[in-house]
């Protein structure tokens, strides 16, 4: 029942209301952490894992944090209920891989997940809408204070927190931000970006983290070094950074709409054409197509239905979420004419771009370059 519940409720973090939503999707602080003298996850025995499940769950379920909590063991969940939660990122792919011995508790929000016996004998992280970095670190903070106070965490003195993985080691700590950049992609300006914020120490992602690909223009940028920085610096850099990222493609929004207006409503207005009217569709031009309706969205081409419409098509057509309602596993070829349906009629009652008067809004200068709305610095230029 707990599952079904989860099914048919959307994470708060979804909601795309927070600061800076309409380029900044989700901020997710991750924190991992490991008992002292019990084996890491990936040595452990069936049997020891089982321990260390045993030890770890009631601690987390006890938390405030997770008063009536979903409380789920991998091994009986689905490979389709898993899938789910990795494409709300409440869990990753390689806990969905997981069995006997592990387990994941959230909050009823989902705006907190902690995975058992992922990589590391705990991975919690915090989430929250549009860019709320240090939000999410007080939330996670707080679980792992709650935690460290009835659990001995792997901790050395000069090293900090110990892990799996040695890039985790010192704070445990990866903070990100998935943001949206379509003026950037399209204003070819994207890699120029990747490579100035790889150099200042931080990494672009995917959709799915590590390994995996920036679909719908997607990305997600997180910091890289765990050891020698303090938890609240990490934060505060990776906050100016994206401050910087948001400018940056609010500026190229702009460059477009005034210097390369027809590339932009072509792309805006074959993404309506294409959504509208297809009667098949795969996940990723699904996906890359609703990034561009975004846009126009963001941009003032529809009206505020069309935007929440755009904003939750993004997860219903997901390959998991889109079979939830099913009692069985839909193959590529039987997806793909469902995804097309339900876009459809999604859209089918709403109306049409409105292309003449966003650009005589442009053509008067009432449509300007937004500036970011944090008072705070956002330290050196990227690019």
């Amino acid at each position: 029942m707990a599952i079904r519940n989860i099914l048919s409720k959307t994470s708060d973090w979804l909601r795309g209301d927070g600061p800076h939503h309409q380029i900044v999707v989700s901020s997710r602080v991750r924190l991992a952490r490991n008992l002292r003298g019990a084996p890491f996850p990936g040595w452990a025995k069936k049997a020891e894992r089982a321990l260390i499940l045993e030890r770890i769950r009631p601690r987390v379920e006890e938390l405030p944090e997770m008063g009536d909590a979903y409380s789920l063991a991998c091994q009986e969940l689905s490979p389709l209920e898993k899938q789910v939660l990795v494409e709300r990122h409440l869990i990753s792919r390689e806990h969905a891989l997981r069995g006997v011995g592990s387990a994941v508790v959230m909050n009823r929000r989902q705006t907190v997940s902690i995975m058992i016996n992922e990589e590391d004998h705990l991975r919690m992280q915090a989430l929250r809408s549009g860019l709320q970095l240090r939000a999410a670190y007080k939330a996670i903070n707080k679980v792992d204070s709650a935690l460290e106070a009835v659990l001995d965490f792997a901790f050395d003195s000069k090293l900090g927190y110990l892990t799996a993985c040695p890039s985790n080691v010192g704070t445990g700590m990866r903070a990100s931000a998935m943001v949206h950049v379509p003026g950037l992609v399209l204003s070819e300006q994207i890699n120029q970006v990747i490579q100035a914020v790889n150099k200042i120490g931080l990494a672009v992602r995917g959709l799915y983290g590590e390994g995996t690909e920036a679909l719908g223009n997607l990305f997600q940028v997180s910091n890289q070094t765990t050891l020698g920085e303090k938890e609240e610096d990490i934060v505060e850099r990776l906050q100016k950074v994206i401050l910087q990222i948001i400018e940056h493609e609010q500026n190229a929004r702009q460059t477009l709409l005034q210097r390369r207006p027809n590339t932009l409503l072509d792309n805006i207005g074959r993404s309506y054409g294409i959504l509208k009217y297809s009667y098949c569709m795969a996940s990723k031009e699904a996906l890359n197509l609703l990034s561009l309706a975004k846009l126009g969205c963001d941009l003032g081409f529809y009206p505020d239905e069309f935007c929440a419409a755009v904003d939750e098509l993004f997860m219903e057509t997901q390959p998991a979420h889109l079979q939830k309602g099913w009692h069985q596993k839909l193959a590529a070829q039987e997806r793909d004419p469902l995804r097309a349906d339900i876009i459809r009629k999604k859209l089918e009652l709403l109306p049409t771009p409105d292309v003449a008067g966003v650009l005589a809004k442009v053509e008067s200068g009432g449509i300007q370059a937004k500036q970011p709305d944090s008072p705070e610095s956002t330290g050196e230029e990227l690019a």
